[in-house]
């Protein structure tokens, strides 16, 4: 949340939420943004039109307030303190032992849950799925601002949420026994207090059969998110595949994905990625495209090729969140830049499609689509957002779905 005339971010999430209605809605760690979860979708199209929704409720609520909406990494203007943390026993504990990396966890973050047959395929998967998580890491990078200044980098949210101990990527485990026993590792070990402190890029999740992406900037274009949900949804699914039909999906070789996480940080869509297949330099958008030909029968199966597709390329034509505010910056200030934020998070664009307008997947040729995963509960605070997706079957509901996941460092303005 921020003020509306002077740009900086506020502790208004308060009073934003005494009007709200809904148990969708949520605070988190810092009283400046405020927690969004989605409904469960099938088709990227009515996750478009939810998260629109959504992003227009808060908006209409924050503005009699003299608050503006912004899903972002970070905002330009901050002001870092321990006083801002949500009074919540949880939250002290975590703004006391971490000190001032909880005072400067003023970010948003954009995830996805995605349907997994079991946590046991959810963990094993990790280890397929984790080398394409960086180029959509690039493809939210909405973060080049801190504290007033530009970092160089696209996504400085990554930078500053890497302080966290169990931040970044997630490593091999055997399987859910094998997992869940280094947490509870960590846990005996006194580094994280509970599970829902655990940072990774991606984890599976405690409280549904799902796996969640956790990398990516909060969106200032609705169409971003949907663009990244429907490529992570593609990712865990053919990793499930090649799991079901080979029995592994790893190699054995994480070292550099950390230094492919910092690349994505740095370069956003504008340089250089890491690509995931060969493991050297090159552009952003041969890297997305060599992914997107590669995910193809994944996503007709879904029904996603053509929306997808159109999205990235207009996504790759516009580059990142980051280097359109680097342009509005250049031009007009930082405040404008923070203007523009607002404006976009609730949809105040003409290049953009209207939440019905995103294309109509349309399934590939050759037979039936399974039966669409649909996407899940996708978070959103004054500027951050969370979707997901699930097959079938009986769901938690929303209010289950956002208090399990308060515990989480899921991105935020501020909050583990």
């Amino acid at each position: 949340m921020v003020d509306a005339e002077s740009g900086r971010l506020v502790p208004g999430a308060g009073a934003i939420l005494d009007r709200l209605r809904g148990s969708e809605f949520k605070n988190e760690l810092q009283r400046s943004s405020v927690e969004w979860n989605s409904q469960v979708h099938a088709s990227l199209d009515s996750l478009q039109t939810d998260l629109s929704g959504a992003r227009r409720q808060l908006d209409a609520t924050a503005s009699p307030l003299g608050l503006n909406v912004v899903a972002a990494g970070t905002v330009p203007f901050a002001r870092v303190t321990s006083g801002d943390a949500t009074a919540d026993p949880r939250y002290r504990h975590m703004v006391d032992e971490y000190r001032q990396v909880a005072d400067e966890h003023l970010v948003c973050s954009a995830q996805v849950h995605v349907d997994v047959p079991d946590r046991d395929t959810a963990v094993r998967i990790m280890c397929g799925v984790s080398p394409s998580l960086p180029p959509l890491l690039a493809l939210s990078a909405s973060s080049p601002f801190w504290l007033g200044a530009d970092t160089g980098y696209a996504s400085w949210r990554t930078m500053l949420w890497q302080r966290w101990p169990t931040a970044g990527p997630v490593g091999c485990f055997a399987d859910a026994a094998d997992y869940d026993a280094a947490i509870e590792g960590l846990i005996r070990a006194d580094v994280i207090s509970d599970p829902g402190m655990v940072y990774y890029d991606m984890r599976p999740c405690d409280h549904q059969q799902t796996l969640e992406l956790r990398i990516c900037d909060a969106c200032p274009r609705t169409e971003t998110v949907v663009l990244i949900a429907g490529l992570y949804r593609a990712l865990v699914e053919d990793a499930r595949v090649r799991l079901e039909r080979s029995g592994r999906v790893c190699d054995g070789r994480h070292e550099w994905l950390r230094a492919a996480v910092w690349r994505a940080a740095q370069s956003g869509l504008e340089g250089d990625l890491v690509d995931p297949v060969t493991r050297l330099a090159a552009p952003a958008p041969t890297v997305l495209r060599d992914m997107l030909r590669r995910l193809r029968p994944t996503l007709e199966a879904f029904g996603d090729w053509d929306t997808v597709r159109v999205l990235l390329e207009e996504a790759l034509a516009r580059g990142s969140a980051a280097h359109s505010l680097r342009e509005v910056a250049a031009e007009k200030g930082l405040l404008a830049c923070v203007g523009t934020m607002a404006a976009e998070t609730r949809g105040e664009r003409g290049q953009s499609p209207a939440p019905g307008a995103v294309r109509q997947p349309v399934a590939g040729a050759g037979g039936t689509p399974p039966g669409p995963r649909p996407l899940i509960r996708r978070r959103q605070s004054a500027a951050d957002t969370h979707a997901a997706a699930q097959k079938g079957g009986p769901r938690p509901s929303p209010r289950e779905d956002t208090t399990a996941r308060r515990a989480q460092t899921e991105k935020l303005p501020s909050v583990p």
